[in-house]
């Protein structure tokens, strides 16, 4: 069962006069269960490849189906525009700062703000955690941010209060912050921040999980302890989470199961495998 499809996506970004075409024509499918990988160099499209699965990004073409969903249905993206702010050095002061105007169409925003919110979940590089809340906190926030449409709704929203703290415990239980969850991030280290990211990308049950460069900001140890925790959460019965990666770490790679190759904003090999249990740390 495919979890994401993408068929012909393309990202075209006005640079001047000039286009840059970061992503031409990617076509894959990510399947419920796999712990997944887009591969490649630095400025490959990669990135920009797990934005658009995302939904933070818009593309220029082609379809996402998220689900059962296809995202881009019914709208003309040629018209749907993110707003983009340009700079230039000379000419009058209204010229010096052009704007092109939010257009994307408000029902496709509600369809877009949905499947974030009962689809996907993110783990960023930088943690991006609320720093004047502790780790329980933190955890909980995206369970307060409900909404009334219906397509929006987790299956955590249906439970108690009861049943939500003892979802959240059993989440900090599993990503061995029990002894830290009252303590604030700013008091929490590099790898610990990264564990409450994970919980908090967990805490909706999304069955799809990005993290883009989860080890950018990690050193060796942490890496290892965060992909071997990420790997035992993909293979756990009860949570049946995809993960997808966006990564030019060959350790991560060895570790996914299914391995998108980018090269120049084109895909030079999907391949298949078995992955490792274990993010490998080479001994001098």
């Amino acid at each position: 069962m495919s979890v994401v499809t993408l068929n012909d996506l393309r990202k075209v970004y006005p640079m001047g006069k000039q286009k840059l075409e970061a992503v031409k024509g990617v076509s894959f499918k990510v399947e419920k269960g796999e712990f997944a990988a887009i591969s490649g160099p630095s400025g490959s499209g990669k990135s920009t490849i797990l934005n658009m699965i995302g939904l933070i990004d818009l593309p220029t073409s082609g379809s996402i189906i998220i689900g059962d969903t296809d995202v881009y249905s019914g709208v003309n993206l040629a018209d749907a525009e993110t707003e983009n702010t340009r700079w230039v050095s000379s000419g009058s002061e209204e010229d010096k700062k052009k704007k092109i105007r939010t257009t994307i169409p408000a029902k496709l925003d509600k369809r877009i703000t949905a499947l974030r919110r009962s689809h996907l979940g993110f783990i960023f590089q930088t943690f991006n955690l609320i720093p004047v809340l502790n780790v329980y906190e933190n955890i909980e926030f995206p369970l307060l941010l409900e909404s009334k449409n219906p397509a929006s709704k987790s299956p955590v929203d249906d439970f108690s209060k009861e049943q939500k703290n003892e979802w959240i415990e059993y989440l900090i239980e599993k990503v061995g912050l029990t002894d830290w969850k009252n303590h604030k991030a700013t008091e929490l280290s590099g790898g610990q921040r990264q564990r409450v990211a994970i919980a908090r990308a967990l805490v909706t049950k999304a069955p799809v999980i990005l993290a883009d460069e989860p080890t950018a900001n990690l050193d060796s140890v942490n890496s290892q302890q965060i992909l071997s925790l990420m790997k035992s959460l993909n293979k756990d019965k009860d949570l049946q989470t995809t993960f997808i990666f966006s990564t030019h770490d060959s350790r991560i790679v060895d570790m996914c199961d299914h391995v998108v190759h980018i090269l120049d904003g084109q895909i030079t090999k999907d391949e298949y495998k078995s992955g490792s249990d274990t993010y490998i740390i080479e001994k001098n």
